[in-house]
Protein backbone atom coordinates (compact mmCIF):
# COMPACT_ATOMS: atom_id res chain seq x y z
CA UNK A 1 0.00 0.00 0.00
CA UNK A 2 1.23 3.52 -0.84
CA UNK A 3 0.28 6.64 0.50
CA UNK A 4 0.32 9.41 -1.79
CA UNK A 5 0.72 13.11 -0.73
CA UNK A 6 -1.91 15.30 -2.54
CA UNK A 7 -0.95 18.87 -1.98
CA UNK A 8 -3.03 21.92 -2.97
CA UNK A 9 -1.36 24.84 -3.48
CA UNK A 10 -2.96 28.26 -4.63
CA UNK A 11 -5.19 30.43 -3.25
CA UNK A 12 -4.73 34.55 -2.70
CA UNK A 13 -4.59 34.84 0.98
CA UNK A 14 -6.07 38.51 0.80
CA UNK A 15 -6.60 38.66 4.54
CA UNK A 16 -2.66 38.27 4.70
CA UNK A 17 -2.14 41.48 2.73
CA UNK A 18 0.58 43.14 1.68
CA UNK A 19 3.07 39.76 2.85
CA UNK A 20 0.40 37.87 0.57
CA UNK A 21 -0.23 38.66 -2.64
CA UNK A 22 -1.77 37.40 -6.08
CA UNK A 23 1.79 36.58 -7.34
CA UNK A 24 3.22 35.09 -3.84
CA UNK A 25 0.33 33.92 -1.56
CA UNK A 26 0.10 32.80 1.88
CA UNK A 27 1.64 29.03 1.11
CA UNK A 28 4.70 31.08 -0.04
CA UNK A 29 4.90 33.52 2.49
CA UNK A 30 7.75 33.12 5.83
CA UNK A 31 7.00 32.01 9.17
CA UNK A 32 8.52 33.47 12.41
CA UNK A 33 11.23 30.76 12.14
CA UNK A 34 11.99 31.45 8.44
CA UNK A 35 10.12 28.77 6.18
CA UNK A 36 7.49 28.46 3.79
CA UNK A 37 3.87 27.09 4.94
CA UNK A 38 4.20 25.37 1.46
CA UNK A 39 7.54 23.76 2.23
CA UNK A 40 6.71 23.24 6.23
CA UNK A 41 3.79 20.96 4.42
CA UNK A 42 6.20 19.29 2.32
CA UNK A 43 8.40 18.27 4.90
CA UNK A 44 5.49 17.50 7.22
CA UNK A 45 3.69 15.33 3.97
CA UNK A 46 7.21 13.39 4.00
CA UNK A 47 7.54 12.27 7.23
CA UNK A 48 3.57 11.39 7.16
CA UNK A 49 4.16 9.48 4.26
CA UNK A 50 7.70 7.72 3.84
CA UNK A 51 9.62 9.75 1.86
CA UNK A 52 6.78 9.20 -0.69
CA UNK A 53 7.11 12.01 -3.69
CA UNK A 54 4.04 14.58 -3.44
CA UNK A 55 1.73 15.44 -6.10
CA UNK A 56 1.30 18.74 -6.20
CA UNK A 57 -1.96 20.88 -7.97
CA UNK A 58 -1.27 25.00 -8.56
CA UNK A 59 -1.60 27.14 -10.39
CA UNK A 60 0.94 27.34 -13.43
CA UNK A 61 2.53 30.61 -11.86
CA UNK A 62 3.30 29.28 -9.07
CA UNK A 63 5.05 26.26 -10.22
CA UNK A 64 9.05 27.24 -9.89
CA UNK A 65 8.52 28.68 -6.44
CA UNK A 66 6.83 25.78 -5.44
CA UNK A 67 9.45 23.17 -6.79
CA UNK A 68 12.09 25.56 -4.94
CA UNK A 69 9.88 25.00 -1.83
CA UNK A 70 9.97 21.08 -2.20
CA UNK A 71 13.58 20.85 -2.71
CA UNK A 72 13.97 22.97 0.45
CA UNK A 73 12.21 20.52 2.04
CA UNK A 74 14.53 17.85 1.53
CA UNK A 75 12.87 16.04 -1.13
CA UNK A 76 15.27 14.82 -3.64
CA UNK A 77 12.60 13.70 -5.80
CA UNK A 78 11.22 16.88 -7.41
CA UNK A 79 7.79 15.36 -7.02
CA UNK A 80 4.61 15.71 -9.83
CA UNK A 81 2.82 18.87 -10.67
CA UNK A 82 -0.80 19.48 -12.12
CA UNK A 83 -0.72 22.76 -13.23
CA UNK A 84 -3.82 25.11 -13.24
CA UNK A 85 -4.43 28.15 -15.48
CA UNK A 86 -7.17 29.38 -13.04
CA UNK A 87 -8.46 26.78 -9.80
CA UNK A 88 -12.33 25.56 -9.95
CA UNK A 89 -12.53 24.65 -6.67
CA UNK A 90 -11.01 21.77 -4.02
CA UNK A 91 -13.63 19.24 -5.91
CA UNK A 92 -11.97 19.32 -9.04
CA UNK A 93 -8.24 19.61 -8.27
CA UNK A 94 -8.74 16.66 -6.18
CA UNK A 95 -10.34 14.49 -8.78
CA UNK A 96 -7.90 15.59 -11.19
CA UNK A 97 -5.12 14.13 -8.56
CA UNK A 98 -7.37 10.87 -7.96
CA UNK A 99 -7.58 10.31 -11.72
CA UNK A 100 -3.68 11.37 -11.86
CA UNK A 101 -2.72 8.84 -9.07
CA UNK A 102 -5.15 6.09 -10.66
CA UNK A 103 -2.95 5.80 -13.93
CA UNK A 104 0.06 6.23 -11.96
CA UNK A 105 -0.63 3.98 -8.80
CA UNK A 106 -3.80 2.39 -9.35
CA UNK A 107 -7.23 2.61 -7.03
CA UNK A 108 -5.22 0.86 -4.22
CA UNK A 109 -3.16 3.87 -3.95
CA UNK A 110 -4.47 5.71 -0.39
CA UNK A 111 -4.11 9.74 -1.19
CA UNK A 112 -3.21 12.20 1.82
CA UNK A 113 -4.84 15.42 0.85
CA UNK A 114 -3.02 18.37 2.80
CA UNK A 115 -3.93 22.49 2.33
CA UNK A 116 -0.54 23.95 1.64
CA UNK A 117 -1.27 26.86 3.39
CA UNK A 118 -1.78 25.56 7.05
CA UNK A 119 0.59 25.11 10.07
CA UNK A 120 0.94 21.95 12.02
CA UNK A 121 2.86 22.25 15.40
CA UNK A 122 2.73 18.69 16.78
CA UNK A 123 4.29 16.33 14.43
CA UNK A 124 4.10 12.98 15.79
CA UNK A 125 0.27 13.35 16.83
CA UNK A 126 -0.26 14.41 12.63
CA UNK A 127 1.41 11.18 12.38
CA UNK A 128 -0.61 9.40 14.14
CA UNK A 129 -3.59 10.97 12.95
CA UNK A 130 -2.37 10.00 9.77
CA UNK A 131 -2.01 6.38 10.75
CA UNK A 132 -6.12 6.26 12.00
CA UNK A 133 -7.24 7.93 8.74
CA UNK A 134 -5.05 4.68 6.76
CA UNK A 135 -6.47 2.00 8.76
CA UNK A 136 -10.44 3.49 7.89
CA UNK A 137 -9.34 4.57 4.23
CA UNK A 138 -8.48 1.05 3.44
CA UNK A 139 -12.01 -0.09 4.37
CA UNK A 140 -13.50 2.58 1.88
CA UNK A 141 -13.99 5.06 3.70
CA UNK A 142 -13.96 8.76 3.05
CA UNK A 143 -11.90 10.21 5.90
CA UNK A 144 -11.33 14.05 6.91
CA UNK A 145 -8.97 15.15 10.11
CA UNK A 146 -11.55 16.98 12.65
CA UNK A 147 -9.15 19.12 14.74
CA UNK A 148 -10.06 19.11 18.46
CA UNK A 149 -11.49 22.44 19.24
CA UNK A 150 -9.58 24.61 21.95
CA UNK A 151 -12.21 27.74 21.78
CA UNK A 152 -15.64 28.77 20.61
CA UNK A 153 -14.83 29.70 16.62
CA UNK A 154 -17.03 31.45 14.35
CA UNK A 155 -14.96 31.59 11.14
CA UNK A 156 -14.38 27.43 10.80
CA UNK A 157 -16.91 24.76 9.56
CA UNK A 158 -17.90 22.30 11.94
CA UNK A 159 -18.32 18.00 12.16
CA UNK A 160 -20.08 16.26 14.67
CA UNK A 161 -19.12 13.21 15.49
CA UNK A 162 -21.81 10.02 14.90
CA UNK A 163 -21.16 6.42 16.06
CA UNK A 164 -17.87 5.15 17.26
CA UNK A 165 -15.34 3.43 14.75
CA UNK A 166 -12.23 1.80 15.61
CA UNK A 167 -10.61 4.27 15.06
CA UNK A 168 -12.34 7.72 14.68
CA UNK A 169 -15.91 8.34 14.45
CA UNK A 170 -18.81 7.96 11.21
CA UNK A 171 -19.85 11.24 10.65
CA UNK A 172 -23.28 12.54 11.80
CA UNK A 173 -23.33 15.84 10.01
CA UNK A 174 -20.99 18.74 8.35
CA UNK A 175 -22.53 22.29 10.34
CA UNK A 176 -21.00 25.51 8.59
CA UNK A 177 -19.73 28.46 10.57
CA UNK A 178 -21.99 29.01 13.26
CA UNK A 179 -23.02 31.83 15.28
CA UNK A 180 -21.25 32.56 18.68
CA UNK A 181 -23.69 31.26 21.02
CA UNK A 182 -23.87 28.07 18.68
CA UNK A 183 -20.06 27.99 18.33
CA UNK A 184 -19.92 27.98 22.30
CA UNK A 185 -22.38 25.11 22.60
CA UNK A 186 -20.67 22.80 20.17
CA UNK A 187 -17.26 23.70 22.33
CA UNK A 188 -19.15 22.64 25.15
CA UNK A 189 -20.74 19.26 24.17
CA UNK A 190 -17.51 18.00 22.87
CA UNK A 191 -19.48 16.28 19.83
CA UNK A 192 -18.14 18.16 17.43
CA UNK A 193 -14.36 18.81 15.68
CA UNK A 194 -12.96 22.07 13.61
CA UNK A 195 -13.15 21.22 9.66
CA UNK A 196 -9.92 21.00 8.57
CA UNK A 197 -9.71 20.93 5.04
CA UNK A 198 -7.46 17.79 5.18
CA UNK A 199 -8.39 14.39 3.82
CA UNK A 200 -7.63 10.90 3.30
CA UNK A 201 -8.84 8.40 0.45
CA UNK A 202 -8.49 5.21 -1.20
CA UNK A 203 -8.19 6.45 -5.29
CA UNK A 204 -10.52 3.57 -6.57
CA UNK A 205 -13.10 4.25 -3.67
CA UNK A 206 -13.10 8.05 -3.99
CA UNK A 207 -13.58 7.80 -7.80
CA UNK A 208 -15.87 5.73 -7.24
CA UNK A 209 -18.21 7.67 -4.78
CA UNK A 210 -17.39 10.67 -7.03
CA UNK A 211 -19.35 8.86 -10.16
CA UNK A 212 -22.21 8.71 -7.58
CA UNK A 213 -22.68 11.83 -6.11
CA UNK A 214 -20.92 14.39 -8.29
CA UNK A 215 -20.68 12.93 -12.30
CA UNK A 216 -20.28 15.80 -13.71
CA UNK A 217 -17.83 17.24 -11.96
CA UNK A 218 -16.01 13.45 -12.75
CA UNK A 219 -16.96 13.75 -15.93
CA UNK A 220 -15.41 16.91 -17.28
CA UNK A 221 -12.15 16.23 -15.21
CA UNK A 222 -12.14 13.01 -17.24
CA UNK A 223 -12.10 15.34 -20.43
CA UNK A 224 -9.24 17.28 -19.16
CA UNK A 225 -7.05 14.16 -18.56
CA UNK A 226 -7.22 13.41 -22.47
CA UNK A 227 -5.71 16.73 -23.56
CA UNK A 228 -2.93 17.15 -20.08
CA UNK A 229 -0.06 18.63 -21.78
CA UNK A 230 3.71 17.61 -20.81
CA UNK A 231 5.32 20.84 -20.19
CA UNK A 232 9.43 21.61 -20.19
CA UNK A 233 10.26 22.82 -16.73
CA UNK A 234 13.08 23.08 -15.87
CA UNK A 235 13.97 19.57 -14.69
CA UNK A 236 10.46 18.81 -12.69
CA UNK A 237 7.53 16.23 -13.88
CA UNK A 238 4.19 18.48 -14.62
CA UNK A 239 1.42 18.41 -16.62
CA UNK A 240 -0.83 21.20 -18.23
CA UNK A 241 -4.46 21.16 -17.53
CA UNK A 242 -5.83 22.57 -20.90
CA UNK A 243 -7.74 26.14 -19.27
CA UNK A 244 -10.56 25.44 -21.88
CA UNK A 245 -11.97 21.98 -20.88
CA UNK A 246 -10.80 22.75 -17.14
CA UNK A 247 -13.28 25.94 -17.22
CA UNK A 248 -16.23 23.37 -17.70
CA UNK A 249 -15.29 21.77 -14.39
CA UNK A 250 -17.94 23.09 -12.05
CA UNK A 251 -16.78 25.24 -9.02
CA UNK A 252 -17.65 23.42 -6.14
CA UNK A 253 -15.71 22.13 -2.70
CA UNK A 254 -15.49 18.76 -1.90
CA UNK A 255 -17.58 19.17 0.71
CA UNK A 256 -20.16 19.96 -1.27
CA UNK A 257 -20.01 17.91 -3.89
CA UNK A 258 -18.94 14.76 -2.19
CA UNK A 259 -18.64 14.53 1.80
CA UNK A 260 -21.84 15.99 2.66
CA UNK A 261 -23.95 13.76 0.53
CA UNK A 262 -21.76 10.40 1.28
CA UNK A 263 -22.73 7.60 3.64
CA UNK A 264 -19.77 6.57 3.87
CA UNK A 265 -17.38 9.39 5.86
CA UNK A 266 -15.20 9.18 8.77
CA UNK A 267 -13.31 11.32 10.49
CA UNK A 268 -10.41 10.96 13.01
CA UNK A 269 -10.26 13.87 15.85
CA UNK A 270 -7.08 15.88 15.23
CA UNK A 271 -5.19 17.72 18.49
CA UNK A 272 -2.17 18.61 16.33
CA UNK A 273 -1.35 22.45 16.91
CA UNK A 274 -2.78 23.32 13.75
CA UNK A 275 -4.04 26.67 12.41
CA UNK A 276 -5.22 28.09 8.61
CA UNK A 277 -3.28 31.30 9.12
CA UNK A 278 -6.24 33.20 8.56
CA UNK A 279 -5.36 36.43 9.49
CA UNK A 280 -3.00 38.63 11.19
CA UNK A 281 -3.96 37.73 14.30
CA UNK A 282 -3.12 34.15 13.45
CA UNK A 283 0.15 35.09 12.56
CA UNK A 284 0.93 37.36 15.57
CA UNK A 285 -0.28 34.44 18.32
CA UNK A 286 2.90 32.37 17.10
CA UNK A 287 5.29 35.00 18.37
CA UNK A 288 5.82 34.94 22.12
CA UNK A 289 4.38 38.42 23.82
CA UNK A 290 6.26 40.75 26.24
CA UNK A 291 4.57 41.41 29.38
CA UNK A 292 2.12 44.12 27.68
CA UNK A 293 1.16 41.57 24.98
CA UNK A 294 3.60 43.43 22.34
CA UNK A 295 5.03 41.07 20.01
CA UNK A 296 7.10 41.92 16.81
CA UNK A 297 9.35 39.70 14.25
CA UNK A 298 11.81 42.92 13.43
CA UNK A 299 13.92 45.37 15.70
CA UNK A 300 11.01 47.40 17.16
CA UNK A 301 10.76 50.09 19.97
CA UNK A 302 7.15 49.91 21.89
CA UNK A 303 6.88 53.02 24.11
CA UNK A 304 3.64 53.01 26.26
CA UNK A 305 1.74 50.38 23.78
CA UNK A 306 -0.09 47.40 24.67
CA UNK A 307 -1.36 44.71 22.96
CA UNK A 308 0.33 45.60 19.37
CA UNK A 309 1.87 43.25 16.82
CA UNK A 310 4.40 44.32 14.92
CA UNK A 311 5.64 42.25 11.50
CA UNK A 312 8.47 44.04 9.79
CA UNK A 313 10.88 43.56 6.93
CA UNK A 314 14.23 45.19 7.91
CA UNK A 315 13.80 48.72 9.46
CA UNK A 316 13.59 49.80 12.80
CA UNK A 317 10.00 50.59 13.84
CA UNK A 318 8.95 52.07 16.57
CA UNK A 319 5.06 52.44 18.57
CA UNK A 320 4.26 55.28 21.11
CA UNK A 321 1.09 54.67 22.65
CA UNK A 322 -0.65 52.66 20.71
CA UNK A 323 -2.85 50.09 21.44
CA UNK A 324 -4.94 46.94 19.97
CA UNK A 325 -2.92 47.57 16.31
CA UNK A 326 -1.83 45.06 14.00
CA UNK A 327 1.19 47.01 11.98
CA UNK A 328 2.78 45.08 9.04
CA UNK A 329 5.21 47.02 6.89
CA UNK A 330 6.69 45.47 3.48
CA UNK A 331 9.01 47.92 1.02
CA UNK A 332 6.58 49.16 -1.00
CA UNK A 333 3.31 48.89 1.48
CA UNK A 334 2.13 49.56 5.05
CA UNK A 335 -0.82 48.13 7.18
CA UNK A 336 -2.18 49.79 10.07
CA UNK A 337 -5.32 47.35 11.46
CA UNK A 338 -7.68 47.46 14.57
CA UNK A 339 -6.46 44.16 15.59
CA UNK A 340 -10.32 43.32 15.94
CA UNK A 341 -10.72 44.18 11.92
CA UNK A 342 -8.16 42.07 10.35
CA UNK A 343 -10.69 40.10 8.51
CA UNK A 344 -11.14 43.33 6.82
CA UNK A 345 -7.85 43.85 5.43
CA UNK A 346 -9.51 41.58 2.16
CA UNK A 347 -11.43 44.96 1.50
CA UNK A 348 -8.02 46.32 1.12
CA UNK A 349 -7.13 44.08 -1.72
CA UNK A 350 -10.50 44.52 -3.03
CA UNK A 351 -10.07 48.11 -3.63
CA UNK A 352 -6.35 47.76 -4.95
CA UNK A 353 -7.51 45.47 -7.28
CA UNK A 354 -10.18 47.60 -8.61
CA UNK A 355 -7.91 50.55 -9.45
CA UNK A 356 -5.27 48.11 -10.84
CA UNK A 357 -2.59 48.65 -8.12
CA UNK A 358 0.19 46.84 -8.78
CA UNK A 359 0.66 46.15 -4.93
CA UNK A 360 -2.23 43.95 -5.24
CA UNK A 361 -0.27 41.25 -6.87
CA UNK A 362 3.47 42.13 -6.84
CA UNK A 363 5.99 42.81 -4.01
CA UNK A 364 8.92 45.28 -4.89
CA UNK A 365 10.96 41.93 -5.12
CA UNK A 366 9.00 39.32 -7.06
CA UNK A 367 10.06 35.83 -7.60
CA UNK A 368 10.84 34.32 -11.56
CA UNK A 369 12.48 30.90 -12.47
CA UNK A 370 16.29 32.27 -12.74
CA UNK A 371 16.52 34.05 -9.81
CA UNK A 372 14.77 37.46 -8.80
CA UNK A 373 14.18 40.92 -9.55
CA UNK A 374 13.42 43.84 -7.26
CA UNK A 375 12.24 47.27 -8.40
CA UNK A 376 14.50 50.13 -7.13
CA UNK A 377 12.60 52.79 -8.60
CA UNK A 378 10.43 54.53 -11.24
CA UNK A 379 8.88 56.95 -12.77
CA UNK A 380 7.51 58.49 -16.40
CA UNK A 381 9.55 56.91 -19.10
CA UNK A 382 11.84 54.80 -16.42
CA UNK A 383 11.91 52.24 -14.37
CA UNK A 384 15.02 50.75 -12.19
CA UNK A 385 15.67 47.27 -11.32
CA UNK A 386 18.26 44.98 -9.57
CA UNK A 387 17.89 41.56 -11.44
CA UNK A 388 19.35 38.35 -9.87
CA UNK A 389 20.10 35.19 -12.24
CA UNK A 390 21.19 32.01 -10.34
CA UNK A 391 24.56 30.01 -11.84
CA UNK A 392 23.53 28.13 -15.04
CA UNK A 393 19.92 29.84 -15.52
CA UNK A 394 18.87 32.20 -18.11
CA UNK A 395 16.28 34.34 -19.27
CA UNK A 396 14.15 33.53 -22.21
CA UNK A 397 15.29 34.96 -25.56
CA UNK A 398 12.97 37.69 -25.93
CA UNK A 399 12.08 40.98 -27.50
CA UNK A 400 9.95 44.27 -25.96
CA UNK A 401 7.90 46.96 -28.17
CA UNK A 402 8.05 49.74 -26.03
CA UNK A 403 11.23 49.98 -24.01
CA UNK A 404 15.19 49.99 -24.50
CA UNK A 405 17.35 48.50 -21.75
CA UNK A 406 20.78 48.83 -20.54
CA UNK A 407 22.23 46.25 -18.47
CA UNK A 408 25.30 46.70 -16.49
CA UNK A 409 26.82 43.81 -14.38
CA UNK A 410 27.26 44.41 -11.26
CA UNK A 411 28.89 41.07 -9.66
CA UNK A 412 29.15 37.54 -12.13
CA UNK A 413 29.61 36.87 -15.24
CA UNK A 414 27.28 37.14 -18.22
CA UNK A 415 26.45 36.08 -21.11
CA UNK A 416 24.09 38.39 -23.35
CA UNK A 417 22.08 38.14 -26.73
CA UNK A 418 21.89 41.11 -27.65
CA UNK A 419 20.20 41.39 -31.59
CA UNK A 420 22.91 39.48 -33.82
CA UNK A 421 25.49 39.25 -31.42
CA UNK A 422 26.21 37.74 -28.39
CA UNK A 423 28.81 39.20 -25.94
CA UNK A 424 30.37 37.81 -22.89
CA UNK A 425 29.73 41.02 -19.81
CA UNK A 426 32.26 41.18 -16.62
CA UNK A 427 31.40 43.21 -13.29
CA UNK A 428 31.24 46.79 -14.31
CA UNK A 429 30.68 46.13 -17.87
CA UNK A 430 27.51 46.90 -19.97
CA UNK A 431 25.13 47.19 -22.90
CA UNK A 432 22.10 48.64 -24.48
CA UNK A 433 19.46 46.62 -25.64
CA UNK A 434 16.97 49.30 -28.16
CA UNK A 435 13.50 48.41 -28.43
CA UNK A 436 12.45 45.35 -31.22
CA UNK A 437 16.07 43.87 -30.32
CA UNK A 438 16.02 39.78 -29.74
CA UNK A 439 18.27 39.44 -26.46
CA UNK A 440 18.78 36.97 -23.74
CA UNK A 441 20.39 37.15 -20.62
CA UNK A 442 22.64 33.85 -18.92
CA UNK A 443 24.45 33.50 -15.88
CA UNK A 444 27.43 31.42 -16.98
CA UNK A 445 29.82 31.78 -13.79
CA UNK A 446 29.69 29.79 -11.09
CA UNK A 447 28.22 32.54 -8.76
CA UNK A 448 25.03 34.63 -8.34
CA UNK A 449 24.75 37.18 -11.50
CA UNK A 450 23.69 40.29 -10.00
CA UNK A 451 22.79 43.29 -12.66
CA UNK A 452 21.27 46.67 -12.92
CA UNK A 453 18.71 47.08 -15.60
CA UNK A 454 17.73 50.39 -16.70
CA UNK A 455 14.51 50.73 -18.45
CA UNK A 456 13.21 53.60 -20.62
CA UNK A 457 10.30 53.89 -22.89
CA UNK A 458 6.59 54.77 -23.80
CA UNK A 459 4.89 51.83 -22.05
CA UNK A 460 7.05 49.75 -18.94
CA UNK A 461 4.54 47.23 -18.63
CA UNK A 462 5.85 43.45 -17.20
CA UNK A 463 3.49 42.09 -19.89
CA UNK A 464 5.13 44.19 -23.00
CA UNK A 465 7.19 40.71 -23.39
CA UNK A 466 7.40 38.30 -26.66
CA UNK A 467 9.06 35.20 -25.76
CA UNK A 468 10.76 32.86 -28.35
CA UNK A 469 12.42 30.37 -26.91
CA UNK A 470 12.49 29.64 -22.63
CA UNK A 471 13.41 26.81 -21.10
CA UNK A 472 10.56 27.13 -18.37
CA UNK A 473 7.93 26.22 -20.73
CA UNK A 474 6.76 29.92 -21.00
CA UNK A 475 6.32 30.57 -24.52
CA UNK A 476 3.03 30.95 -26.12
CA UNK A 477 1.88 26.92 -27.10
CA UNK A 478 2.05 26.50 -31.13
Amino acid sequence: MQIIPVVLSGGAGTRLWPVSREAHPKPFMLMPDGESLLRKTYARAALACNGAAPLTITNREYFFSSRDALLEAGNSDQGFFLLEAQGRNTAGAITMAALQLQQSHGDEAIMLVLPADHLIQKQTAFQEAVQAATELAQKGLLVTFGVVPTHPETGFGYIQKGAALAPGYAVARFVEKPPIDTAREYLASGDYLWNSGMFCFGVGAFLAQMAQHAPTVLDACRHCMVDLKPRELGGAHGLEIPDATYRLVPSISIDHALMEKSADVAVVPADIGWSDIGSWTAVRDLSEPDDRHNRSTSETLFIDSDNTYVHGDSRLIATVGTRNLVIVDTPDALLISDADRVQDVREVVSLLKGRQHPAYQLHQTVARPWGTYTVLGEGDRYKLKRIEVRPGASLSLQMHHHRNEHWIVVSGVAEVTNGDRILKLNANESTYIPAEHRHRLTNIGPDLLVMIEVQSGSYLGEDDIVRFEDKYGRTPAI
